[in-house]
């Protein structure tokens, strides 16, 4: 197993891609720690599928709860091996108020940065020095980052700083052999998306991307596998998109594709 051994933390744990990970690291002999504000479903889980999980209650953008995570898991662990950033305000009180600019509420924009950017931010400084050489950071950002939209610009906006973040710390920590790369993920099918997409917006959503099916929390939680894992030693500093072709090509092409259905 490429996690036997090792010790791993889950930021945003208690649900979609990381409560994928947290089950997809331990699987592969990861103790994982679910870092989340209730994160034990997840770890009960992973503890009910045979693997080795703690819980940690933890808002991400608290310095004091995150430095009092890193002192858990060095008395308890000694070390850590995987960090996985995906922590990020999804919440009907965060994103789903991340509408137009002339109304957007500065408490939502500053909000969205404190978990996504300030966070991870908070985890890596705390974090870091108990990671030594083959440790790996994986943060979750997103294709909003890359591309521009009629809303979500907060979200969009802290995900493209989390994507510079990920150059600079792999930059500042490589010559320790700590790597830090990005996922930037685009629909992902998790409990909530399934809950709140209608199918009108499943359609669009489908002809925007080349592939015929949309990725779901475990796709995800596979590259980070990878990413985190010996395999990828020498992959550092980069951003891997994983969204079934949305922003690869030229806006004509769902335009064609729909007129010729």
């Amino acid at each position: 197993m490429r996690f036997a051994g090792k010790v791993a933390i889950v930021t945003g744990g208690g649900s979609g891609i990381g409560k994928a990970t947290a089950r997809r690291l331990a699987a592969e002999g990861a103790a994982v720690v679910v870092a989340d504000l209730d994160p034990r479903d997840t770890a009960d889980l992973v503890v009910k599928d045979g693997g080795a999980a703690s819980s940690f209650a933890l808002d991400v953008s608290d310095e004091a709860a995150v430095r009092a995570l890193a002192e858990s898991v060095r008395a308890e662990h000694g070390r850590l091996d995987v960090l996985h950033n995906n922590a990020a305000a999804l919440g009907r009180d965060v994103y789903g108020r991340d509408l137009d600019l002339a109304d957007l509420d500065v408490a939502v924009w500053d909000r969205t940065h404190e978990v996504s950017v300030r966070g991870a931010m908070l985890t890596c400084k705390h974090l870091v020095p108990l990671m030594s050489k083959g440790a790996a950071i994986v943060n979750t950002t997103s294709v909003s980052a890359l591309v521009g939209d009629t809303d979500h610009a907060a979200y969009g906006a802290a995900k493209a700083a989390l994507i510079s973040f990920t150059r600079y710390v792999a930059t500042m920590y490589g010559d320790r052999g700590v790597r830090c790369n990005a996922v930037a993920p685009g629909l992902v099918m998790t409990d909530v998306a399934r809950r709140v997409m209608t199918p009108e917006m499943l359609a669009e959503k489908a002809a925007e991307r080349l592939l015929p099916w949309a990725a779901e929390p475990e796709d995800i939680a596979a590259l980070v596998a990878f990413l985190a894992s010996e395999e990828a030693r020498c992959v550092t500093g980069q951003t891997v998109v994983i969204d079934c072709g949305t922003t690869v090509h030229r806006p004509e092409h769902a335009i064609r594709k729909a007129r010729a259905q």
